[in-house]
């Protein structure tokens, strides 16, 4: 988390941007974050101080995040955290997600990423409302991050939220957001142990999602034996196969998110 892994503000902080229909993509129109709120250091290698300041970042977050929850339930938006290393697919699976079940009920994006607004120009191609949020340095969202975009999306009632936090396996399962549910996507081009090796991402996971699996006949992934590394950290989670490519798997994936409300 922030107070031991170097993330910080110093790249210029947090930009929150809401992409409108005249917006055009090489265009960003940076805004600045309304309300800072550096992130605390620990400036000592006492191991006890640095713990008192972790405890102190994340007591700060949860209630914001709480506020993010009520603010949500009162409206009923269904919102859930994507997560994942970088380039497991999160974008075209929620590219995919937008354009099959966009018309079955109201859809919307807060984009996380340290820079650019690539991905959320793909979203905003597709017609869904989409913020984008850039961390600069740092290398998740927070939940004052989610109040901030929030106010500038403003979802309608009754609607999924659908939250592409920033490629990391690490720091984005600390921070709640205020979130029903958390989704870990994990693609078959990376390593059958990742659950291990990340193992408070996976035991944070309502959901975790195997995606790219038309690419199985040509890599080295047992999807079997993740699912057992999966479920030694989280016995209750439950584990989908998908491709966001070829649509295999994704009629469960949309079932499940019809259960989010």
């Amino acid at each position: 988390m922030c107070a031991t892994c170097g993330c910080s503000e110093e790249s210029g902080g947090t930009r929150i941007v809401m992409l409108r229909e005249d917006d055009a993509p090489d265009h960003p129109h940076p805004h600045p974050h309304p309300h800072p709120h550096p992130h605390e250091h620990a400036q000592s290698n006492d191991a006890g101080e640095t713990v008192t300041i972790e405890q102190k970042v994340l007591a700060k977050n949860n209630l914001v995040a709480e506020r993010n929850r009520t603010w949500l339930s009162d409206r009923g938006v269904a919102a859930v955290n994507m997560m994942s290393s970088p380039g497991a697919g999160k974008t075209t699976l929620l590219e995919r997600t937008i354009t099959d079940v966009g018309g079955r009920r109201p859809v919307a994006v807060i984009e996380g990423d340290q820079e650019t607004r690539l991905d959320a120009d793909r979203i905003r191609s597709t017609g869904c409302a989409v913020v984008q949020v850039n961390t600069g340095a740092g290398c998740h969202l927070d939940a004052e991050m989610m109040q901030d975009a929030l106010t500038a999306l403003s979802p309608v009632a009754g609607s999924l939220l659908m939250v592409e936090n920033v490629g990391n396996l690490v720091c984005p399962a600390l921070f709640d957001l205020g979130e029903r549910s958390k989704v870990v996507i994990i693609s078959v081009t990376e390593g059958t142990d990742k659950p291990l090796k990340y193992p408070y991402m996976f035991a944070a996971a309502d959901l975790i999602l195997i995606n790219k699996a038309d690419l199985l006949p040509y890599v080295d992934f047992d999807v079997d034996q993740c699912a057992r590394h999966a479920r030694s950290v989280n016995p209750a989670v439950r584990v989908l196969t998908v491709s966001a490519t070829t649509g295999e798997g994704l009629p469960l994936w949309y079932d499940w998110l019809a259960d989010q409300r």
